[in-house]
């Protein structure tokens, strides 16, 4: 051991204030939506599983860590019996789980009750995927919740843990999250379990809230400019949020964390790559476009991808339909948060004026938004194209329900049939008989209805800032199901 016992157990306490009857000061009063889930999880594990929070760098997952310690000690379990630790710190990278344990034990006896277990950047710990197993599978006192990089679970060559943990994605804050970290005063809009539940309003209800709503484009607009990673959030110069982002977030993912998990050497080539992508975000993945545009092999190209969404850099989107004609499709790729892009090409507050940019983030930030809410209940997301090139941006799919979903986030007021040729055809060929219109113009907002040769369907225009504020504020104050 490089460091003495004390040494070592002076560090875990730094960690550990609530050892010494302290707290961590400053923790956010509000609760992610995630917190939810780990809340559920710490008073009833499923199985008994660990729990897996996973997401990208910088994105919150070590204060709701923090949060959940703050709820378990006001609940009243023995201080000693929590441990938080982070390997990021090089001393507790070296020594190693089960000697952490020990050194835990012994200068902190262990009382009566559950131990609790928060390990911070647990990946870069050799080995840590048997250890976890071997806790899981004979030490049923211990309730042991980890983040790290999904990417490890699949790329180290251990013995699965399918079964031993549970994992919890945390995206980027919605748009509701960051009117409440930025504590902003947001309209005081009426509650949604979902969307749905708008297809029954009168018309009057769709002009009273237009008018209510109106604050909000300002607040999105915003949104999209400084982004939703917390660090980011909080900043009041927008210059100075994108600059945080492209270097605290985006620069230590791609020189730091792929050189360190994946032992990426060729960053140059890894960097390019994701500079493509910001450019065409949310558009279709050319990979020989690509290839050729950068000079980079085939199979590089690809491996970069899985990496750079294994990090949760990005998003995948096959297209829809089944077998290995669709796997062999080209896939859409949106970025983690619409914010990365502008800040990657240092746009700033341009992007507001540039019209195909800002309907570019619009569709990254909306497809997040309807993503975060609902893969939890196993829900599949793809894109259609029709024969003739017509598309519709995402369909959510769960058993053979279809709900399409189309983002015309553009400066005329209003979307007409002519600009939904794609949604049109995909209704009419699935017998979709509701979608829904992501717009821009406020006065939009209304229920459509169209003879679709012969079928009626109904499709929502909503506005972005409204779709997106009621899908983030649902995700935190509901569970209802997919379409309910």
């Amino acid at each position: 051991m490089i460091a003495s016992k004390n040494e070592i157990f002076a560090v875990l306490r730094q960690y550990n204030p609530w050892w010494s009857a302290g707290r961590f000061p400053d923790l956010p009063t509000w609760r992610r939506a995630a917190f939810h889930e780990i809340s559920n999880w710490i008073e009833k594990p499923p199985g008994g599983r660990a729990l897996l929070l996973s997401g990208a760098r910088q994105v919150g997952k070590t204060t709701l860590f923090l949060q959940a310690i703050d709820e378990l000690l006001n609940h009243g379990v023995e201080a000693s019996n929590i441990l938080y630790v982070t390997f990021d710190h090089p001393l507790l990278k070296l020594i190693g789980l089960d000697n952490l344990m020990k050194l835990w034990r012994e200068y902190e006896p262990a009382r009566e009750g559950f131990e609790y277990l928060f390990l911070d950047e647990i990946q870069v710990i050799k080995d840590w995927q048997t250890w976890l197993k071997h806790q899981v599978d004979f030490e049923k006192r211990r309730r042991i919740a980890v983040t790290g990089s999904a990417a490890t679970i699949a790329t180290e060559k251990q013995e699965s843990g399918v079964g031993r943990w549970q994992t919890v994605r945390l995206a980027t804050m919605s748009f509701f999250e960051y009117l409440q970290i930025r504590k902003l005063g947001a309209p005081a809009l009426p509650p949604l379990q979902s969307l749905l539940e708008i297809f029954s309003w009168e018309n009057n209800r769709f002009i009273q809230i237009t008018e209510e709503a109106r604050p909000l484009v300002g607040m999105f607009h915003e949104y999209l400019l400084r982004g939703g990673f917390p660090q980011s959030a909080l900043l009041e110069s927008i210059p100075m949020a994108q600059k945080l982002l492209r270097e605290d977030i985006v620069d230590k993912v791609l020189k730091r964390d792929m050189t360190a998990l994946f032992g990426v050497r060729r960053i140059l080539e890894l960097e390019q790559v994701f500079l493509y992508l910001c450019l065409h975000d949310g558009g279709l993945l050319d990979l020989p476009q690509l290839c050729n545009a950068l000079d980079l092999k085939r199979p590089t190209v690809s491996n970069f991808i899985s990496l750079l969404e294994g990090t949760h850099l990005i998003y995948r989107l096959l297209p829809f339909g089944y077998g290995k004609q669709i796997l062999r499709a080209r896939p859409k790729i949106y970025l983690a948060d619409a914010a990365i892009a502008p800040s990657v090409l240092l746009k700033g507050k341009s992007l507001l004026e540039d019209n195909d940019g800002l309907a570019r983030a619009v569709e990254s930030a909306f497809f997040k938004h309807v993503f975060s809410r609902y893969y939890k209940q196993s829900v599949a997301f793809s894109f259609w194209r029709g024969k003739k090139e017509q598309e519709v941006d995402i369909i959510g799919s769960l058993g053979e329900r279809l709900v399409p979903f189309e983002v015309k986030y553009r400066p005329q007021s209003r979307i007409g049939t002519g600009e939904l040729k794609g949604m049109c055809e995909f209704c009419r060929e699935h017998k979709v008989e509701r979608g829904y219109v992501i717009t821009r113009d406020l006065s939009d907002f209304s229920i459509m209805e169209i003879d679709n040769r012969g079928m009626r369907t109904r499709l929502l225009k909503i506005p972005a800032p409204l779709a997106c504020y009621w899908l983030g504020r649902s995700e935190v104050e509901s569970a209802a199901p997919f379409e309910s």
